[in-house]
C-alpha cells in the first residue's frame, strides 16, 4: 500500500480523467509508474556510473589471474 499526496490541480486532473475513462485514479497512477519506472531505473544507474565509473563492472576471475601474472 502506498499513499501519495498530490497538489489540488493534479488531483483534479486525475479525477477528471478517471471519470471520463471509467477507470479508477489508482489505475492511472499505477500505469504512470509502470510507464516511467524503467526509465527512472536507467537514469539512476547512469548517475551511479557517473559518480563511480567502475560501478557494476566485473571481470572473470581467470582473466584477472592472467593479467596479474599469477597463472604460471
Amino acid at each position: 500500500m502506498l499513499a501519495v499526496r498530490l497538489d489540488a490541480d493534479l488531483e483534479n486532473r486525475l479525477t477528471i480523467m478517471a471519470k471520463r475513462s471509467g477507470r479508477t485514479k489508482s489505475d492511472f497512477v499505477r500505469r504512470a509508474i509502470e510507464d516511467r519506472i524503467e526509465e527512472m531505473e536507467c537514469i539512476a544507474l547512469l548517475e551511479q556510473a557517473m559518480r563511480d565509473p567502475d560501478y557494476g563492472q566485473t571481470r572473470p576471475f581467470d582473466e584477472v589471474v592472467r593479467e596479474l601474472g599469477l597463472d604460471h
